[in-house]
């Protein structure tokens, strides 16, 4: 029995059999699968969602970019300073004058016609004038009855004056004949100057030339009637060795016109041939109905090549042309306050600006006032382009105005 029990009582010689697991590390594990699932789906979600976000930032940014204008621009351009415009003008005799007759009567004869080449002081034609002729017999005829009336009037006053100094007349009788004496002495006089009057008249018989030139129109011929005061033209005289050319110059260009400047003149039947004149004068006002400066150059023309009268043009040597900025014409916005263009600024923003044009090229238009080279211009801007706007420049045109 001792046996037996110690037998029971001894703890079994084999493995202890397993019983229940512990509920401590079983929540733990439950715990980090759960994380791990909310990772995942967390992760899931996430990565649904990152592509509708940006897909609607850039659809945003799309839409937003596409509500600014796209304008293309161009920066005004400046030609090379060119030489100084041609200007028109009128080619005249230096001295030219219109000869009219200063005594009336008939054309006897006349000497020289046009184209004749004369010198100061000769015969071009002479005319007879009776009524003249007798005029001029009466008036010596007169003068010599006065000087007769004279030489009597002389004789009396003297006799009288040794008269009166012995009583032999009276005083009132010698005053009588001494103011008698005057008068004649008078008389004589205007006898004198009437018969020089005439004989200066019968002188303007005969036209004569006042200077040295060429003939360049008769307006008589033998037998025609000539009348004093009556503002006929006889003939045209010229001197041609010298030429007047006379141009007006624009105002924009006059500042650098003055007295002595050189030129050339340019006419249409010499091409080629530039004549080289210089300025002798101008008229130093601008004209207020043209705004143009009358200038006036001398031309030598000693070979008489030159026709007086021709048209020419000119051009002022030294004296370069305006430098003009241009833009094209489809830049300019026609506005209530004048023409206009649209100026893109350093934000992008558009500025609208009023200009002053020049002259018409078809393509391009003269800017003279509101735009400088590195300015940015809208080509063909829109009718409701505003100031202030912002507008997006064109890649192409970007390339174009850094250049």
């Amino acid at each position: 029995m001792t046996g037996t029990a110690e037998q029971v009582a001894s703890p079994p010689s084999g493995p202890a059999p397993a019983g229940p697991p512990a509920p401590g590390p079983r929540r733990a594990r439950l715990g980090r699968a759960a994380v791990i699932a909310a990772l995942v789906l967390g992760a899931s979600a996430l990565a649904g969602a990152v592509p509708r976000w940006r897909a609607r930032a850039a659809l945003a940014t799309e839409t937003g970019a596409l509500a600014i204008p796209v304008v293309r621009v161009v920066s005004p351009t400046a030609d090379k300073p060119g030489p100084s415009p041609f200007f028109p003008a009128e080619i005249k005799p230096r001295i030219e004058a219109s000869l009219l007759a200063r005594a009336t009567g008939y054309v006897k004869r006349w000497t020289t016609d046009i184209g004749g080449h004369v010198k100061a002081g000769d015969v071009l034609a002479e005319l007879v004038s009776p009524d003249l002729d007798e005029e001029l017999a009466r008036a010596r005829q007169e003068l010599a009855q006065s000087e007769a009336s004279l030489t009597l009037a002389t004789s009396t006053a003297h006799r009288y004056g040794g008269l009166v100094e012995t009583s032999g007349v009276s005083e009132q009788e010698n005053a009588e004949k001494q103011g008698e004496l005057a008068l004649k002495t008078a008389a004589l006089g205007v006898a004198r100057a009437n018969v020089r009057r005439l004989e200066q008249l019968q002188r303007y018989t005969r036209i004569t030339a006042p200077f040295a030139g060429t003939v360049t129109a008769r307006r008589v011929d033998v037998g025609d009637l000539v009348t004093s005061g009556s503002g006929r033209e006889v003939f045209r005289l010229a001197q041609t060795d010298t030429l007047r050319v006379q141009t007006r110059v624009p105002q924009t260009a006059a500042g650098g016109v003055v007295a002595g400047a050189s030129a050339e003149v340019l006419i249409p039947e010499l091409p080629g041939k530039p004549l080289p004149a210089r300025v002798a004068r101008t008229a130093g006002v601008i004209s207020a109905d043209s705004r143009t400066l009358l200038v006036e150059l001398e031309l030598p023309n000693e070979s008489g090549a030159i026709l007086a009268g021709s048209f020419a043009r000119v051009r002022f040597l030294g004296a370069a042309g305006p430098t003009p900025l241009t833009l094209p014409a489809n830049t300019l916005l026609f506005r209530p306050e004048g023409p206009r263009i649209g100026v893109v600024g350093t934000e992008d923003r558009v500025a609208l600006r009023t200009v002053r044009l020049g002259r018409d090229f078809g393509r391009t238009v003269e800017i003279l006032e509101g735009a400088a080279p590195k300015d940015r211009v809208i080509l063909n801007p829109s009718d409701s382009l505003a100031d202030g706007a912002t507008v997006r420049v064109a890649p192409e045109a970007k390339r174009e105005a850094a250049r």
